[in-house]
């Protein structure tokens, strides 16, 4: 780590220095992104004085893990093939978060350039060691040959390590430090012999805090299927240890990522097991409820726990807000719930009800988010006209850094183009920001003038390579063309399909406005030639593409600021 201040500044003098270098004519200019969010739930439902929103994290911050110094909360979420990954967040009352960095911010940390978006970095687990001052990052990366992987640091706002192979097969592991020091890694993974699809394990390691490895020949099963193997439980996952009263407690999601999901949870008197399942599990989940209910919250599971600063127990975990067709287009959320542990058991308060979309503060703190800094949630704005030193975090790349292809000019920032386009499994020189809320609009204002028809700019709106829609001006003869484009890849083909929706021969002497706008299931493509007023192209077409239940994965929309040098949509 002692070389990270000098790499830091590599990589900004990098951003930073671009405008040395000139606007490029054939580089799309970027001068302003506005998005707004406009969900129908925050308006029926305004905030008290002592009110605040769940979920905390809007759009595709999934998989949450959280852990606490003093006073300070340190939670991550997963980032699968997105740069830089795994992303950071900071708390003092678990109410008002910001976002202090990423953890995986360097090449050398995360390669993730040749995977698909849901690849990349799973489940990650975030630990303070009291016995010496330090915090660990745990998780699974499937790419670049590192599998499961720690890194560590003093201050996770300083940055973090270079990765440490644990050199153990499985997923979702997480750290556990007790009260004497000792360390012990638990993890899902498969049996020896699975019975049934689905099936799997967790296995606890005995974890050398000095050599940072675990100990080979210590590890154990200690939970088989699930709560009740009889029951065939599937995909039993994402483990946590927590030591309370003496006693140990394990706490696992449970049911799959989906409609199924819930968390539960066991006891022993050994870390090492063996454990005990509650008889009141599960703890938390949504699966019970009629499909179609209002402000539906759903799939809620993959939790992790913290003691607040109110002395209460409070746990965050993955769900989803799906669209008026049943859509998942934001992806999995983070939320929070205060968790009652005053019996043997913790249990999610109202957990097990219909998750409701607001919550009582603890005592004492006041609802910040949206405002000095803080994240914002509920129905707001985001304004960016890329004229700050640094880029917002909010803003990402994909399959690699931000820094290679985006560059601060005079007018906004400058995107240089890729030979990939989106459709391919490459980096692609796409700025992307998450898709917060189910009735949204994003608008960009954009100057640019392609050179031949390979070269194309404008914006994305993504699921993954196969799913998206490129809203976008290229060129066509002495023509310049703007033009909607959808790629999707319906299930049985072996092959996306892409088609031009609608296109039109547009003047671009002056920078031109670029929007979508999305009503639920309803998206719209607009554009606005010399503030003249916004006019469609191609009608309304549908978000299916855009949802995980049609696309596949794990990740939730993107809206990119997209350049290709690799263009291969000819317009009509």
């Amino acid at each position: 780590m002692k070389n990270r201040h000098t790499i830091l500044l590599i990589i900004m003098a990098g951003f930073l220095s671009f405008g040395a270098h000139g606007q490029k004519k054939n580089y799309p200019v970027f001068s302003k992104a506005v998005y707004s969010g406009n969900d129908q739930v925050y308006k029926d439902n305004p905030l008290e004085e002592d009110e605040f929103y769940n979920p905390i994290l809007q759009g595709c911050y999934p998989d949450p893990a959280i852990t606490r110094k003093g006073d300070d909360y340190y939670m991550v979420c997963s980032s699968f093939a997105m740069f830089p990954g795994v992303p950071v967040f900071h708390s003092n009352d678990l109410v008002n978060w910001t976002q202090i960095g990423h953890v995986l911010d360097r090449t050398s940390q995360l390669d993730v350039h040749n995977t698909g978006i849901s690849q990349g970095v799973y489940a990650p687990g975030i630990t303070y060691n009291p016995h010496n001052d330090t915090f660990y990052m745990i998780t699974t990366a499937f790419a670049g040959g590192l599998g499961n992987i720690v890194v560590k640091t003093k201050d996770p706002e300083q940055g973090w390590s270079e990765p440490i192979k644990l050199g153990f097969d499985g997923i979702d592991p997480d750290i556990f430090f007790d009260d004497d020091g000792r360390a012990y890694v638990v993890h899902n993974d498969a049996p020896e012999e699975a019975l049934y699809e689905g099936h799997r394990v967790i296995k606890v390691w005995e974890y050398d805090v000095e050599k940072d490895r675990v100990i080979l020949g210590t590890d154990k099963v200690v939970v088989n299927g699930g709560v009740d193997l009889s029951q065939q439980p599937i995909w039993i996952e994402a483990p946590h240890i927590y030591k309370k009263d003496g006693r140990y407690y394990l706490m696992c999601a449970e049911g799959g990522t989906g409609g199924n999901h819930s968390e539960v949870i066991f006891v022993s008197d050994s870390p090492e097991g063996p454990y005990k399942p509650a008889p009141s599990n599960p703890i938390l989940t949504q699966r019970y409820f009629p499909k179609k209910r209002k402000n539906k919250v759903d799939w809620a599971g993959h939790a992790d726990l913290v003691q607040g600063p109110d002395g209460r127990y409070y746990g965050v975990f993955l769900a989803i807000r799906p669209n008026e067709k049943d859509r998942v287009n934001t992806g999995r959320e983070t939320f929070i719930l205060p968790v009652d542990w005053s019996g043997e058991f913790p249990v999610f308060e109202n957990g097990l009800v219909p998750i409701q979309p607001k919550l009582k503060m603890p005592e004492g703190v006041v609802n910040k988010m949206g405002q000095e800094g803080y994240f914002p949630n509920g129905n707001f704005t985001y304004e960016e006209d890329f004229s700050s030193e640094n880029l917002d975090y909010r803003w990402i790349g994909l399959r690699g850094p931000r820094e290679a292809f985006i560059s601060k000019v005079k007018n906004g920032l400058q995107i240089e183009p890729f030979d990939a386009n989106i459709k391919e499994l490459k980096p692609t020189s796409t700025l992307f920001y998450r898709q917060q809320h189910n009735t949204f609009s994003f608008t960009t204002t954009m100057d640019y003038k392609p050179r031949s028809e390979k070269d194309l700019a404008g914006m994305v709106c993504l699921q993954n390579e196969s799913s998206n829609y490129v809203f976008g001006i290229t060129r066509k003869g002495k023509d310049y063309v703007l033009l909607l484009e959808r790629t999707r890849k319906d299930r049985g083909d072996s092959q996306a399909r892409s088609d031009i929706l609608a296109s039109t021969v547009i003047d671009i002497e002056k920078p031109i406005q670029l929007q979508v706008d999305a009503d639920g299931d309803e998206y719209r493509f607009n554009y606005a030639i010399d503030g003249s007023g916004f006019k469609n192209l191609g009608g309304t077409v549908s978000g299916d593409i855009l949802s995980t239940n049609v696309a596949g994965g794990f990740t939730g929309a993107l809206i990119g600021l997209y350049a290709t040098s690799a263009n291969d949509t000819v317009p009509f």
